[in-house]
């Protein structure tokens, strides 16, 4: 470089190497502090004062187990991981009463959305859907199994459900299995500005192995652009142990359907962290065993679609 003698240039060229160094450092550390504040789309909570959150009477107290599972005992599975965030699912042991979720998200402001339950038949479900969403309630839990689904078409209040959903952006969250999903996608055509979780891979893979078949209904709801699905509950589909790789193939076939903006992680806490299973492991799959994920892949699956679906 003309007027600069030669240590002046070597002066030159270290800085300059530095600063690039610094650039590299800097594009790194900005990808990592975006993966510590990644979200868990799918966690269970629940506690143990029965006068405050009374169980439905559908269930009784040896139901519940284990006994409980506070957002303390979350924080403890989460703490080292990237995990900061949570979407909290109602429990079925609660039933249509979502004060302790509710509660939950109100005590911990920007921690938790949530996805509520209600009772389609009630003349009010408007106005509660909508009242839950002032509460940080962003979906609703459908329980999509075939002997509901077969009777949606008739159900004038899982019609409401949906047109609500697609009204006040709130996601309509699918518990299903295999079987199911061609009664969804019936509802996705005739709804298709309405927001669809499907949550666990439709439980595809519960038997010990996926079922293509199975996998390619699920598939299918890729062209519907308001559905997404969650890679979840690893500790129940396949081998059904870590580090989970065989579900692999399953998360690569919905990636290259849905692309990484329609997929979430989640865990299924707490039933994710019993046995040999643990939190760590079902992060492990999606953050370090895929090698197929690019990491702005893994980045849409650990956050940015929970993001978008459940906290914007």
């Amino acid at each position: 470089m003309r007027g600069m003698n030669n240590s002046t240039r070597r002066r030159f060229l270290t800085t300059a190497g530095a600063a690039a160094l610094g650039s590299t450092i800097t594009a790194e550390a900005q990808f990592h502090s975006k993966m510590n504040d990644n979200i868990d789309a799918h966690v269970h909570v629940w506690d143990d004062k029965r006068e405050k959150y009374p169980l439905s009477p559908d269930f009784a107290s040896k139901d519940v187990a284990p006994s409980t599972f506070t957002p303390e005992e979350l924080f403890a599975q989460q703490k080292g991981t990237s995990v900061s965030r949570t979407v909290l699912i109602q429990m079925s042991f609660f039933k249509y009463d979502n004060s302790y979720m509710t509660d939950v998200i109100q005590k911990h402001p920007g921690k938790f959305r949530g996805v509520g339950i209600v009772d389609e038949s009630k003349e009010e479900l408007k106005e509660t859907m909508v009242d839950l969403k002032g509460k940080g309630v962003r979906g609703f839990r459908l329980y999509a199994f075939l002997d509901k689904v077969k009777e949606w078409e008739g159900s004038a209040g899982i019609k409401k459900m949906w047109k609500v959903g697609a009204e006040e952006n709130l996601s309509m969250c699918c518990l299903t299995d295999p079987e199911s999903l061609p009664y969804i996608q019936k509802f996705c055509e005739k709804n298709p500005d309405t927001p669809v979780v499907i949550d666990h891979f439709a439980r595809i893979g519960m038997t010990g192995t996926v079922d293509q078949k199975q996998l390619d209904n699920l598939l299918a709801l890729a062209k519907f652009k308001n559905t997404s699905v969650k890679t979840s509950a690893f500790y129940a589909l396949g081998k059904k142990a870590p580090p989970y790789t065989d579900l692999g193939d399953m998360v690569k076939q919905l990636r290259d359907a849905y692309g990484s903006k329609r997929l979430m992680w989640a865990s299924d806490c707490p039933f994710q962290v019993q046995g040999d299973h643990s939190y760590k492991a079902s992060v492990d799959l999606i953050e370090k065993k895929l090698d197929f994920l690019s990491k702005e892949e893994i980045a849409d699956i650990m956050k940015n679609t929970a993001e978008r679906v459940f906290f914007t």
